[in-house]
């Protein structure tokens, strides 16, 4: 078995959970998607999706927005706090790019501190550590 699977264990499926995450979840939105999570310390992340038909009106465009989603997700679920997360997809959504829509997702999580904020990129590169044979060249 793989880590990068997305078994059934790993989905909000009955309305009762939806309804649970909207109730009582916290909420943060892009122009392009909403998240929705609650968390939940007895297992696992899981994710749900919502993506009506306002978003786009053929199941092909819906699928392929779920399709990216789910994929973000499976790559990120190790890395994630337990609890439920329920994106809601918007009308733009439909004509962002799965990098976009990927890209939206991370900042949302990065949003409601589900994962870490990214360093700032800087001018300075990073520092190395010395080399075990550095200390042994002095200057004689």
């Amino acid at each position: 078995m793989t880590p990068l699977r997305f078994p059934r264990s790993a989905r909000v499926r009955t309305r009762a959970d939806f309804d649970r995450v909207f109730k009582d979840g916290r909420r943060t939105g892009l122009p392009v998607l909403a998240l929705h999570w609650r968390a939940d310390d007895s297992g696992e992340a899981r994710l749900g999706l919502a993506v009506s038909r306002k978003v786009d009106p053929h199941a092909v465009g819906r699928n392929r927005i779920k399709r990216q989603l789910r994929d973000a997700f499976r790559h990120l679920r190790a890395e994630l706090p337990p609890g439920d997360y329920v994106l809601v997809a918007r009308p733009g959504a439909a004509a962002r790019s799965g990098l976009e829509l990927r890209a939206a997702f991370h900042d949302l999580l990065r949003r409601a501190r589900a994962l870490p904020a990214q360093a700032p990129a800087g001018t300075m590169p990073p520092p190395t550590p010395p080399s075990a044979g550095a200390s042994d060249m002095r200057p004689a």
